[in-house]
């Protein structure tokens, strides 16, 4: 009994497939598209991916080279009620605070401008660096 089922149940499929003729064409009313915000996280990186430091507002007119973004490593942020720090290799940094970086033979003179939630934001030659937090 059950050998005539297996035989049975393709034919009727079979049979069923020569009635039905053309299939119905589908009209497409709405046609999706996806438009991602400048400043959003972009969907298909990997969950918990942190993109490295970027370069803001880049300008011709600035003299010597651009600061290497690699120069940079923000181990941890606190954020009091009244003043902001950060360790950015390894020295502790407020707010408005300037200080040297050596990078090569380079020297450089860095303004933190602030210190937000998972970065900060330095100035050098008037160029805007985003510097991520290091997480682990």
């Amino acid at each position: 009994m059950k050998s005539f089922a297996f035989l049975f149940l393709p034919l009727v499929i079979a049979l069923g497939s020569l009635q039905g003729g053309e299939p119905p064409v589908l009209e497409i009313k709405n046609k999706s598209s996806f438009q991602m915000a400048s400043n959003g996280r972009n969907p298909f990186w990997p969950i918990g991916f942190k993109p490295t430091a970027q370069m803001l507002s880049p300008r011709a007119d600035n003299a010597g080279p651009a600061v290497p973004l690699t120069a940079f490593l923000l181990t941890s942020i606190t954020l009091d009620q009244g003043t902001h720090f950060a360790i950015i290799n390894g020295k502790t940094i407020q707010e408005d605070q300037e200080f040297s970086l050596k990078s090569g033979s380079q020297n450089y003179q860095i303004k933190l401008k602030s210190i937000e939630d998972g970065r900060v934001i330095l100035v050098c030659r008037d160029q805007e660096i985003i510097v991520p937090l290091r997480r682990k």
